[in-house]
């Protein structure tokens, strides 16, 4: 009977800590579902740079389709539904083709098939290179998964490909110094990567002990996350590439001196490396703050036609280890915009990669901005609401209020402290009030 009450008194919790965490779960549902309010089919706002996804394996088993956030509410209610988070150039599929003779119920007229769609196997309920599902009914304890950016396929921190988890950077606490994480197949396609200075990848504590082992040198691929902090900056940079000292040595042999642009001073590279550890861009938006030092002479010219790396980046030399990639905070304002640059991005499918609203910081970004701004119009519209009603209406309502308040306060008084509070007790409480109010009447 003793065992039974401790269990019981274990999982109770306070009043704040209820609030606390009702509040937390509403925007973490607004950070994963992007502010959206689940009313509107998303499919006339065409393919979004980046949206909540949804796969409904009751409608279509391959795992070939996906609907929006109100599709899923509204037309798979009670399906068997696979949260995938969010997917980037994506168009609601729902009631198309794929679906058979089931329709769309917020939006029927839809195009047979949305042909820029992209699927992989998460839209079956299986991730990673295991091919396991998740949350994994087989597993005790349900894994950290980590989303790569490129592939949006997601990775069991085991199954990355490093030698240990240690390599994953993180700080005291355990908590991601990265924003961003590629994969060992997408790293490959990424490989130019290596030619930018250190400051964009993020260092983990072993990379940090390598690099100390071996009196400077280096010794870390670097890696990325979901979420940022100004911590990962600090931690991750200041090193030189060593991609970037082959093409010195390169610069060196041929004279070429589109090639020998990449010779930076190491004072230089230390101190891009400090200006994004103080969180400063290194770039500005649209071309390279650091490229008239790496192409001396060229202030003048138009900045968009000049390379950061002064080297054609498809002759970035290939991955010999395919380690996967964790990059720093704001990394993506380092890349290099130049015509080159953004032609071979279009080539490799990864443009994308250039546009910081691709990102998951600035897709979580909106979900919060969109979260303040409902909670102020749901003020705004009590308030409103309060300010309409008459004399005799707002006395009753405050002085419910108060009843409720002094009713509130005597139950916590008389409560046992020895014992948590029921659904049973609350529910009594909210009687009590209820028949008080009928006597008084």
């Amino acid at each position: 009977m003793t065992d039974a009450f401790d269990d019981e008194a274990e999982q109770s919790v306070t009043i704040h800590e209820y609030l606390k965490e009702v509040e937390d779960r509403e925007l973490e549902a607004d950070l994963v579902l992007g502010g959206d309010d689940g009313k509107e089919c998303t499919y006339n706002s065409g393919y979004m740079k980046r949206q909540a996804i949804f796969s409904c394996l009751t409608c279509t088993p391959d795992g070939n389709a996906g609907v929006c956030t109100a599709c899923s509410l509204a037309c798979h209610d009670g399906h068997q539904v696979v949260e995938l988070w969010t997917k980037r150039n994506f168009r609601c599929d729902c009631g198309n083709s794929k679906f058979g003779e089931f329709y769309c119920k917020l939006f029927a007229n839809k195009d047979v098939e949305n042909v820029e769609n992209a699927y992989n196997h998460n839209f079956k309920g299986s991730y990673c290179t295991c091919g396991r599902p998740y949350p994994d009914p087989d597993a005790v304890e349900q894994e950290e998964m980590i989303q790569c950016c490129l592939c949006e396929d997601w990775f069991h921190e085991e199954h990355l490909g490093l030698e240990s988890s240690d390599e994953i950077p993180r700080d005291d606490e355990g908590e991601p110094l990265y924003e961003d994480f590629i994969c060992r197949a997408c790293s490959e396609v990424c490989s130019f990567l290596r030619l930018y200075p250190e400051a964009i990848w993020a260092a983990g504590k072993q990379q940090d002990a390598d690099i100390k082992g071996n009196e400077g040198k280096v010794a870390s691929e670097g890696m990325p996350s979901t979420r940022g902090s100004e911590k990962s900056t600090s931690d991750a940079c200041s090193h030189s590439s060593p991609e970037t000292e082959d093409l010195k040595v390169k610069a060196h042999e041929t004279g070429d001196s589109e090639v020998k642009a990449p010779e930076i001073e190491d004072s230089k590279v230390k101190a891009d490396s400090e200006s994004v550890a103080g969180g400063k861009d290194p770039l500005q938006r649209e071309n390279c703050a650091i490229s008239a030092d790496l192409n001396p002479g060229t202030k003048d010219n138009n900045l968009h036609t000049n390379c950061v790396l002064g080297v054609d980046i498809a002759d970035a030399p290939p991955s010999t280890d395919s380690k996967p990639m964790f990059l720093c905070k704001n990394w993506r304002d380092a890349l290099c915009k130049c015509e080159k640059c953004l032609e071979y991005y279009n080539q490799k499918k990864i443009a994308f990669l250039a546009d910081k609203e691709d990102s998951i910081v600035e897709y979580e970004k909106i979900g919060k901005q969109k979260r303040e701004e409902k909670l102020q119009q749901q003020e705004g519209a009590e308030l409103n609401f309060f300010n309409k009603l008459g004399h005799v209406e707002k006395v009753e309502i405050l002085k419910g209020i108060e009843e409720m308040k002094d009713g509130l306060r005597a139950f916590l008084d008389s409560a046992d402290s020895s014992k948590p509070i029921t659904a049973a007790d609350i529910h009594q409480f909210f009687d009590d009030i209820k028949n008080k109010r009928r006597r008084v009447e």
